[in-house]
């Protein structure tokens, strides 16, 4: 297990994305405490690594309020000792941010992602980073996507946003690398699993094509002719948060499966 012994904090665990990393944790061996705004979901994914002999806890936190995240982190510190991995996987619902072009978008539609995201990103990473920084040790990591890289239409504000947060991936890994704590990011693309990938075919290609057309039609552009799994994202997140990636820090994961060609 790459990741026994280790502390693990996943912000918005109830989510696809957040859900697949924070199980993934934990069949490496971690000890994972999930939070998210909506206790629900995430007490459903605890409940499952519970039951599959995992060692989690949920919490409902607003990951966009400072107060709740460094109390839960307070919290984290006295139950577990530490924190090793933080993993930031907030999510907002798609349809409120995608469907306009740029020329027509409101400026509030367009800068709420680009608030929200790098918002969350910065407060969760830096208050996890206080936490470290007396070991000297520790991995902060969240998710981008391939907007963040690469044009597309329609997407209103979720592609700064994403670029936004890989920004800050670079900027905090030059600050904190000297400390022993790394900062890595993972940059998948159209998981057909996720909700939100439903939301955008839904906002964006529903009229002029079928859900299955779609998912054809996206997974042809990648290098497989498929798309990616949650179950694939979880086990890079994983591996990039254990020692095993100790050479890694200050760049994002390319998982578009080539869509994106580095």
């Amino acid at each position: 297990m790459i990741l026994k012994n280790k502390v693990a904090v996943v912000y918005g665990a109830g989510g696809a994305v957040g859900g697949a990393v924070a199980r993934a944790f934990a069949n490496e061996g971690a000890r994972v405490f999930l939070t998210g705004r909506r206790i629900g979901p995430v007490e459903a994914v605890t409940k499952e690594i519970v039951s599959a002999g995992g060692t989690a806890d949920a919490a409902k936190v607003d990951a966009l309020d400072e107060r709740a995240i460094d109390e839960h982190l307070g919290f984290v510190v006295d139950k577990a000792g530490r924190v090793d991995i933080s993993f930031n996987a907030i999510g907002l619902p798609d349809k409120e941010i995608v469907g306009s072009p740029l020329v027509e978008i409101d400026v509030e539609k367009f800068l709420l992602p680009i608030v929200s995201y790098t918002r969350s990103y910065l407060l969760t990473a830096r208050h996890a980073a206080k936490r470290m920084l007396p070991n000297k040790s520790g991995v902060i990591m969240t998710v981008s996507a391939l907007m963040a890289r690469a044009g597309a239409p329609a997407v209103g504000g979720y592609s700064a946003a994403m670029a936004g947060k890989e920004a800050i991936t670079r900027a905090l890994s030059f600050e904190l690398a000297s400390q022993g704590i790394r900062v890595v990011g993972l940059r998948p693309h159209a998981m057909p699993e996720t909700e939100s990938i439903r939301e955008v075919f839904e906002a964006k290609a529903a009229k002029v094509m079928t859900w299955e057309q779609w998912q054809g039609y996206a997974a042809s552009n990648t290098h497989t002719k498929r798309l990616m799994s949650l179950a694939e994202v979880g086990n890079v997140a994983a591996f990039m948060a254990s020692d095993l990636a100790s050479g890694m820090t200050g760049t994002t994961v390319n998982l578009t499966m080539g869509n994106l060609d580095d």
